[in-house]
């Protein structure tokens, strides 16, 4: 394969330095540093969930590339620093999937997906460990069960990870029920908090108290997502995707009445809404 074959690597890690040539490179490029990169890995990651919930594989083409080049971007900045190249990215997730797929790559035996978990959070503990000692950390090691968790995940799947790490030494709800029960309990402390803001709303202590709750509201509601085996940010973009849906709708029929939905009262303004969803439901 030839250096200029644009189906070859190379050519987007070329692609990659020359942008970071100080004589001549792009001067946006060159500015950037892992911390300024890093929004836009996070951006890339999203737009690539988006194309898939999309169904549009061209789309997802593009967006996969576009995160692949952030991939390169990091790639390349660790390189200048003398940390470490593309190629060692590559080599370490190889080396990576191949140690935590033993059933697959060294003729180990899994009864079943909860033995494959199992053993895969003990590869993941393992490799924590085997990498704190490699480090010479002075600090203890931490063995906390809910060890391995990134803090720079979304939240809601940073509260999922956390959920699914302490049901491992068994402290988790049997099922949904206690979940929806905890849930009710939540929004009732909610609501208490709310009619203590409408009393006093120059008052910091108790919207700090109101962001609590609302905290424990939604990571409960996080729970019960886990527990019906949906991925809340999944859930979360469908429910995005259908308001704004039923939104334009409501916006469309409210021109071809020969109205603005700004001069409307919060009352019509519903019956849109109401008509939105009905012609959504009888496929109008």
């Amino acid at each position: 394969m030839s250096e200029t074959d644009p189906t070859d690597i190379r050519r987007l890690l070329a692609i990659m330095a020359r942008l970071r040539d100080p004589q001549g490179g792009c001067p946006w490029d060159l500015k950037q540093t892992f911390a300024t990169i890093a929004p836009y890995t996070v951006e890339e990651a999203y737009e690539v969930a988006d194309a898939i919930d999309r169904n549009d594989l061209d789309d997802l083409k593009d967006e996969l590339g576009d995160l692949l080049f952030q991939v390169v971007f990091h790639a390349r900045m660790a390189e200048e620093q003398g940390a470490f190249a593309f190629a060692d990215v590559v080599a370490a997730i190889s080396d990576k999937m191949e140690r935590r797929h033993p059933h697959v790559f060294a003729g180990m035996s899994i009864a079943d997906s909860d033995a494959l978990n199992a053993m895969w959070d003990a590869e993941k503990k393992k490799e924590r460990l085997a990498k704190h000692a490699a480090q010479g950390h002075g600090s203890a090691v931490d063995t906390s069960a809910l060890a391995g968790v990134a803090r720079g995940l979304p939240e809601w799947q940073r509260a999922v990870k956390l959920q699914k790490k302490a049901a491992t030494v068994g402290f988790d709800w049997p099922g949904p029920a206690p979940v929806i029960e905890k849930l009710k309990e939540e929004l009732d402390e909610v609501r208490v908090e709310f009619d203590a803001l409408a009393a006093a709303p120059g008052d910091a202590a108790v919207r700090d108290r109101l962001e609590d709750e609302l905290g424990d509201l939604l990571f409960v509601a996080a729970n019960l997502a886990r527990h019906a085996k949906v991925d809340p940010g999944a859930a979360m973009r469908r429910a995005n995707h259908k308001f704004e849906r039923r939104f334009r709708a409501m916006e469309a029929m409210a021109a071809a009445d020969g109205v603005q939905l700004e001069d409307l009262s919060l009352a019509d303004q519903d019956a849109y809404w109401h008509r939105a969803k009905a012609a959504e439901r009888s496929g109008a």
